[in-house]
C-alpha cells in the first residue's frame, strides 16, 4: 500500500478532491469531505488497475504547499 497526498477544495457546491503524484487527470467530488475522500480513493484504484504502477510518478512528493500570487 501506497501513501498518496491529496488536495480537497471547497466549493459552494461540494467538495472536489484530488491527487499528487498520478500521471494523467484524477477527480473525486462529494458534498461532504469525507464523500470527496471516499471518491477520489476509488478513482485512483480504478486509475492504477487501468494504467498500472506506471500511472505513479517515480520521485515520491515530501511536502506539499499551497500558495498564493497576484497575477
Amino acid at each position: 500500500m501506497r501513501e498518496i497526498k491529496i488536495i480537497v477544495e471547497k466549493h459552494p457546491e461540494g467538495y472536489v478532491a484530488y491527487p499528487l503524484g498520478l500521471k494523467g487527470v484524477v477527480v473525486g467530488e462529494g458534498n461532504t469531505y469525507e464523500e470527496a475522500l471516499t471518491d477520489v480513493k476509488s478513482a485512483i484504484n480504478f486509475h492504477i488497475e487501468t494504467f498500472g504502477e506506471e500511472a505513479l510518478e517515480i520521485e515520491d512528493i515530501m511536502e506539499t504547499f499551497v500558495a498564493e500570487v497576484a497575477v
